[in-house]
């Protein structure tokens, strides 16, 4: 009944990349690297369909980061000199490359793993893409001088990678914000806006991840601050529910979002989080369905999917590979429970 995803990274083998880290550093390059890059996805397909996930993603093991692996294509943007930059309204501070002139893609940019990832697993197929929002509050801008401005010209970029990513096969293109969560007024007024750009023209499923940030000590440190009762969503549900976005991933497992903002986004498909990211202990089959069944009270059965809080990446791959066979577990037993 209740179809299974992951919002979308997952951990990195130490053959690829340095482990447990959200930036981390390749540990091979040239053509042993790309090699490395093609293990390490079809390793991922493999477990997370052996786990019995009904959605497959490539667990973004050719980027080294979510957001720098799309814009480490586009033209306009100087590598070289990088500099310090808060970032999620200072929650912490990131090396980060600086816009310098109009913004072009130089070509395709996740053709190599898309293309890999379809050609190896029979099931749906989804792949992620940073939101125009996210990627200006990853960015210094040097250029444009209006954020709203320079959000416009990223989704018109992802745009057209989208476009192509559907050609390529893909069954559902997800835009991940979590700066959503941290400039609420901004993303209920521009920032859904940009993300239309970055959708128009899709007719493949279309989705948004909004959570409360990876499980590293910056992100824990912030949720602290947040009180008992996280209501970040309110701001912005409810113009997603008037935008054409069809799917919605939020934060849910261990968190303290009021289950009832579910309710804003009637007519969308939720993907509501029950594996927590931020802690190494593997949810039970039972955890996972007592959460399906409290969601259920506020979205419908045919509406409800079972993801994942946020990506893996930042955790070890035997605690990864444990949380995705939990999370297909509680979801069956959710199946069986609420029938």
């Amino acid at each position: 009944m209740f179809t299974t995803a992951i919002a979308g990274s997952l951990p990195k083998p130490a053959w690829l990349a340095e482990t447990e880290k959200l930036w981390p550093q390749w540990t091979t390059q040239g053509p042993e690297l790309q090699q490395a890059k093609a293990d390490a996805t079809l390793l991922w397909i493999k477990a997370q369909e052996d786990a019995g996930l009904d959605v497959i993603g490539d667990g973004e093991q050719a980027r080294q980061h979510f957001v720098h692996g799309f814009v480490e294509q586009v033209e306009g943007i100087d590598f070289v000199n990088k500099v310090t930059m808060g970032i999620r309204n200072n929650r912490y501070d990131a090396q980060v490359p600086q816009v310098v002139a109009p913004l072009r893609l130089r070509g395709r940019v996740h053709a190599f793993e898309a293309q890999l990832a379809r050609a190896h697993t029979k099931k749906k197929l989804k792949f992620t893409l940073p939101g125009p929002m996210t990627i200006v509050d990853t960015v210094a801008d040097r250029f444009y001088g209006d954020k709203v401005k320079m959000a416009m010209a990223f989704a018109e970029l992802l745009n057209q990678e989208a476009l192509a990513l559907q050609a390529d096969g893909v069954d559902i293109i997800q835009f991940d914000e979590p700066a959503f969560n941290v400039y609420m007024d901004d993303a209920a007024d521009w920032g859904v806006k940009a993300l239309e750009v970055a959708a128009r023209g899709l007719t493949c499923t279309t989705a948004v991840h909004i959570c409360y940030g990876y499980g590293i000590e910056a992100n824990n440190n912030w949720k602290k601050t947040l009180g008992d009762d996280w209501r970040q969503y309110e701001k912005v549900f409810p113009a997603l529910a008037k935008s054409s976005i069809q799917q919605v991933s939020l934060e849910c497992m261990h968190s303290h979002v009021p289950m009832e903002m579910m309710k804003l986004l009637e007519g969308k498909d939720v993907m509501v989080g029950v594996i927590d990211v931020a802690n190494p202990a593997i949810e039970t089959p039972e955890e996972i369905a007592d959460t399906i069944g409290r969601a259920l009270q506020f979205v419908p059965k045919n509406r409800l999917i079972a993801c994942t809080n946020c990506g893996l990446a930042p955790m070890s791959r035997a605690v990864a590979e444990a949380k995705l066979k939990a999370l297909a577990e509680g979801a069956k037993l959710a199946s069986q429970r609420y029938a």
